[in-house]
């Protein structure tokens, strides 16, 4: 298994973490720059903004292209915000993420996988946590941002905050929305390694007073070879009394990555 399927073996089951239904408006961007924002007034206005619920439970449309391959389907989603993501299909995949553990089963070719986050990032060759997935499904900046370590500019209809020294393995950009202040698109590149992982958030919705993305587009690339995700965030119910059942059913093999 190459390093892209790799990648994309582990994205999936990250950016898979999505799930009565209450009524959802999508957000018109409307908002102004102010060509003198500060890195200051712009962060603060991040973290004024963040998600405040404490469950939420939807269902997410998937759709995956890489080279001539696509495919299309729908999964289950249940978020205990900071504590578990935990994800199903038709329960014959099932999925959970809580901040020490990784795990997930198929019951089509009787296989799991039971781990953590350290595999990943030692591949990616920089820290991944349950935080930073949580962020990057809610719209919110994958790395904490502060305004001391920050520059502000402006690009096309967002902010841009950058950090003022970039690091050695790789370079973040974070585009806000000068609306609501949730993220208009991340980028992260590793340019010795010829990678590149973008995050556009192309639509919102707000559910319950929470704005919440509605349309995310996901592009990953590696050298020669591109992976696309389009995510459809559907039926979003916030702050009900859920479940997070998961059991690996005895027997199955488990896999191994090397």
């Amino acid at each position: 298994m190459n390093y892209f399927n790799k990648s994309f073996f582990f994205f999936s089951i990250f950016i898979f973490s999505f799930v009565g239904c209450k009524s959802t408006k999508t957000v018109t961007s409307n908002g102004e720059l102010n060509t003198n924002a500060s890195a200051k007034s712009i962060v603060k206005n991040i973290d004024k903004n963040v998600s405040k619920f404490k469950t939420m439970a939807s269902r997410l449309k998937i759709e995956t292209i890489q080279g001539q391959k696509s495919q299309s389907f729908s999964v289950s989603m249940r978020m205990e915000k900071d504590k578990t993501i935990w994800i199903s299909k038709l329960g014959i995949v099932r999925a959970i993420i809580t901040p020490d553990r990784v795990a997930f089963y198929n019951k089509l070719d009787g296989s799991y996988f039971d781990g953590d986050f350290s595999y990943l990032s030692n591949m990616l060759g920089t820290e991944l946590d349950f935080k930073k997935v949580q962020n990057m499904i809610l719209g919110e900046p994958v790395y904490n941002v502060n305004a001391k370590d920050y520059i502000a500019s402006t690009f096309e209809k967002s902010y841009l905050l950058q950090p003022k020294q970039q690091q050695e393995l790789f370079e973040l950009f974070l585009l806000i929305n000068p609306s609501h202040f949730k993220m208009d698109s991340q980028q992260i590149s590793q340019e010795k390694e010829v990678r590149h992982l973008e995050v556009n958030y192309e639509a919102y919705q707000t559910v319950d007073s929470e704005i919440l993305p509605e349309k995310i587009r996901v592009i990953a690339v590696e050298k020669e070879e591109q992976l696309l995700i389009n995510l459809d965030l559907k039926n979003i119910s916030l702050n009900g009394d859920l479940r997070f059942p998961f059991t690996i059913p005895s027997g199955y093999k488990e896999i191994e990555l090397k």
